[in-house]
């Protein structure tokens, strides 16, 4: 598998503010849903935002740790099932500096080693951090739907800060 040195194209450093700057983004997703919609709306069999937040929680700082410590434990989203509105920011933000303080502990180096994330996705680090972006920015998307069809406005996908 071809691998990419990425620091030619972007820093450590402008990759976690990129990513941060989606999470700021898919938190105001969150912060715009009504409570009972956060949890009961869907469409076309998709699951609830909430449901979306879970999955991305439990992706974020699990999937940090695990690459740090080189753990290749199954992926689960025990724990991260919360039960209003007013959790899911809170465990949002702390979420969001626990990232900033394990990202500190990747060496730039093994961005382009492979690592068998959650023992299925086997593949160099940077491709992994990169799944973590797109998964968000897909199920912020359907987020984004959501709102719509309830006459809330989403907030601006560029507004990332």
């Amino acid at each position: 598998m071809e691998t990419m040195n990425t620091s030619s194209i972007l820093s450590k450093e402008q990759l976690l503010r990129h990513w941060q700057g989606h999470r700021f983004v898919t938190r105001r997703v969150i912060e715009a849903f009504p409570e009972k919609e956060f949890f009961e709306f869907s469409i076309g069999g998709m699951r609830p935002f909430s449901g979306l937040a879970s999955e991305l929680l439990s992706i974020a700082v699990p999937a940090l740790k695990a690459i740090i410590s080189r753990d290749s434990q199954p992926y689960t989203e025990e724990g991260f099932i919360l039960n209003t509105k007013a959790d899911y920011l809170q465990k949002w933000d702390e979420a969001t500096e626990e990232i900033n303080r394990l990202w500190a502990q990747i060496p730039e180096e093994d961005f382009e080693k492979t690592f068998n994330l959650f023992g299925q996705y086997e593949f160099p680090i940077y491709q992994n951090i990169f799944y973590f972006i797109d998964n968000e920015i897909h199920h912020r998307g359907q987020g984004y739907v959501y709102l719509r069809a309830l006459g809330i406005e989403p907030p601006f996908f560029w507004e990332r800060w």
